[in-house]
């Protein structure tokens, strides 16, 4: 009788693979991950997205061993994190709030971790050009601005020249030329062979970065696929001001078109251009006051797929209104039956 095979033994090939099946945690009653799946391939940059609060720092401090997972594994090269024989030629992390000693001088702070490691003096010179900061070797860490900590800290996840690169909202005071850099960094790092896992809340600040995404919210996957498939599901729509809009509907639905009103009144016709609308209002005599063509982003569709987590209200002038919006208001709950790609378009 053949056994059922394990996560660990799925993935235990050395390639840098990072596999993460069941994950849960819970700190008292609230429930920071649920039951979460995926799978970081070597070769390819892989984006984890959610809002701030949404499981993806929990999630990144289990597969790091930080914290131990209520129920699940995650695993890299089929063990975890603790069972690595050598981690840090195997992962670099960088995670959000990262401590540099303000005396010491940048290429100083690198060669202590790099004598923990193992490695040589002249590594830290080797990573300090990789990062972009030669020039600032021998200043002291304490005047570098946010950009640079950034920098430094990538440099420190490198030292040990890993398979593998965990990167927490890296590019967070990055100005535009440095994500720039950091992107084609990124990338060239993956094509060696190389597993990038990069988490962020702003799906447009990776799109030009990642080959594939895991979007969670909640604690949840709403989302695990590559980034092409999420933009195939960008989806256009017609926004209509009409004088009838009830006789508009039914005749928009006897030419096998969906409508729905919007709270300002107006029409909602998805998957369809002004044209057709147009004629269609003209056939039945119906007076249009406006159109208006629209067509959903990647950064909707990200607002979609996590049902405005912390979505806040609509303030109305003169302080308190019951036109304030409860977070997630206008919404049904994926479980409820919206899918991630329709809910409020």
């Amino acid at each position: 009788m053949r056994h059922p095979v394990s996560l660990e033994e799925r993935v235990h090939d050395g390639s840098g693979r990072i596999a993460v099946g069941g994950l849960s945690k819970s700190f008292g009653p609230i429930n920071a991950v649920t039951d979460l799946s995926f799978t970081v391939e070597p070769g390819s940059v892989t984006g984890f997205l959610g809002p701030n609060g949404s499981g993806k720092t929990t999630t990144l401090r289990m597969l790091l061993g930080l914290i131990t997972p209520s129920s699940g594994a995650a695993v890299i090269n089929g063990v975890p994190f603790a069972q690595l024989s050598n981690p840090a030629t195997v992962v670099g992390a960088v995670l959000e709030s990262q401590g540099f000693h303000p005396g010491r001088t940048a290429r100083n702070h690198l060669r202590s971790y790099g004598a923990a490691m193992n490695v040589p003096d002249e590594r830290a010179d080797q990573v300090l050009e990789l990062v972009g900061l030669s020039g600032a070797a021998t200043r002291r860490t304490g005047g570098f601005s946010l950009g640079m900590h950034q920098r430094l800290a990538l440099a420190t996840a490198l030292l040990g020249d890993p398979q593998v690169l965990i990167l927490d909202e890296p590019s967070n005071g990055l100005d535009p030329e440095g994500i720039a850099w950091l992107r084609g960094f990124l990338r060239s790092f993956a094509a060696t062979g190389r597993t990038v896992l990069i988490s962020s809340h702003l799906l447009r600040e990776m799109e030009h970065t990642v080959d594939r995404v895991v979007i969670i919210s909640r604690g949840r996957c709403v989302y695990d696929g590559d980034l092409e498939q999420l933009r195939s599901a960008q989806r256009s729509r017609v926004l209509v001001e009409a004088s009838d809009p009830g006789k508009l509907v039914e005749s928009l639905r006897q030419a096998g078109m969906d409508a729905h009103y919007l709270q300002d009144g107006r029409l909602a016709v998805p998957d369809t251009d002004s044209r057709t609308v147009a004629d269609l209002a003209l056939q039945a005599g119906i007076a249009l006051y406006g159109m208006q063509d629209e067509r959903i982003d990647l950064e909707q569709l990200f607002f979609q797929l996590t049902s405005g987590q912390y979505t806040g209200g609509q303030y109305a002038q003169g302080g308190a209104d019951p036109r304030w919006a409860a977070p997630g208001a206008g919404r049904q709950d994926q479980q409820g039956g919206n899918s991630g790609f329709g809910g409020g378009f």
